[in-house]
């Protein structure tokens, strides 16, 4: 297999794709992707997409949006009540309907009720 030229991803002033573009791990160093910011607790804090990291995939290109750390923000940390208003909706999403039962794992949405009932419901039927 001959491996294809990165350099059609070069773009550094934009001219080509409208904004600098860089090949795969060959974005400047202070040019990071959102997971890479909140890796260190960092967030893009309203700022537009700085540059672009293109590469070849086998469904077509990849793209990762690069934001500048510089002017990266922290990251907010919630309120008590909004952890509180999480925590509820999350225990909502593992308490079957059925039984009532906080299972410990998210509900499938397609059968409607943790496993332990839904095979219940299987025996019953047949």
């Amino acid at each position: 297999m001959t491996r294809r030229s990165s350099a059609a991803f070069h773009d550094p002033r934009g001219e080509r794709y409208g904004i600098p573009t860089f090949p795969w791990r060959m974005a400047p160093p202070h040019l990071l992707t959102r997971r890479q910011l909140a890796a260190l607790g960092l967030r893009p804090g309203g700022q537009q997409v700085v540059a672009q990291v293109l590469w070849r995939r086998r469904r077509g290109l990849g793209v990762a949006y690069l934001y500048d750390i510089r002017l990266a923000l922290p990251k907010r940390t919630p309120t008590a009540a909004q952890r509180a208003a999480l925590a509820k909706a999350l225990a909502a999403r593992r308490t079957c309907p059925r039984c009532g039962v906080d299972r410990g794992y998210v509900l499938p949405r397609r059968i409607g009720a943790c496993l332990q009932c839904a095979s219940d419901w299987e025996l019953d039927a047949a």
